[in-house]
């Protein structure tokens, strides 16, 4: 792949993927597991569409995978002298410091059908597990990630294309894809 491939945040997007997540759990959750789920979400949109669905990087962490942006977002909200973003506006941490809950519905007017139907699917599959279940699985399942002890390092998109086993045409594609959002998304900007 060469070049290092990474998405332009889109902050709205994002916080209707984590808001559609923490409706089908009843309007909150675990922030660890709704990492995790989004991660998830992002890697399996890589394969089938090409595209993911946060818009976000990634890292490596101790507990697995994370989605950096959003993660940023959730520490964020702890400080009451946070700037107010699309996301504080939308969800916010609860008395338990471990979950986040929706403040006000950010919609779904960003993802597509195919977006929502693929959250959908992750949570009917995953959503049920406890947090850790779902980092254990990360680390078992997702050879992207490795682990840098208490610090974090970076996961390129590169990488998580090469642990999906797509042909070398596939992940051209995929790569030309995130190439185009990048240029889209920096026109909007």
């Amino acid at each position: 792949m060469g070049l290092a491939m990474n998405l332009a945040f889109d902050e709205v997007k994002a916080t209707q993927a984590a808001g559609l997540f923490m409706k089908l759990a009843g309007g909150s959750l675990n922030y660890m597991a709704l990492i995790k789920l989004l991660y998830r979400t992002d890697r399996e949109a890589f394969r089938r569409c090409g595209l993911s669905v946060t818009t976000d990087k990634y890292v490596s962490m101790k507990l697995g995978p994370v989605t950096s942006n959003i993660y940023d977002r959730i520490k964020a909200s702890l400080n009451p002298n946070a700037h107010p973003t699309f996301w504080s506006v939308h969800i916010q941490r609860t008395a338990d410091p471990f979950v986040v809950a929706l403040r006000v519905d950010p919609g779904t007017s960003e993802l597509s059908c195919i977006e929502e139907e693929l959250i959908k699917e992750i949570f009917a599959a995953h959503g049920h597990k406890a947090p850790f279940v779902l980092a254990d699985e990360c680390h078992r399942d997702f050879p992207e990630w490795d682990d840098p002890g208490e610090s974090s390092s970076p996961i390129d998109i590169s990488e998580i294309i090469a642990a999906l086993n797509l042909s070398e045409d596939e992940a051209a594609h995929i790569e030309s894809l995130v190439d185009q959002q990048r240029a889209a998304f920096s026109l909007v900007m």
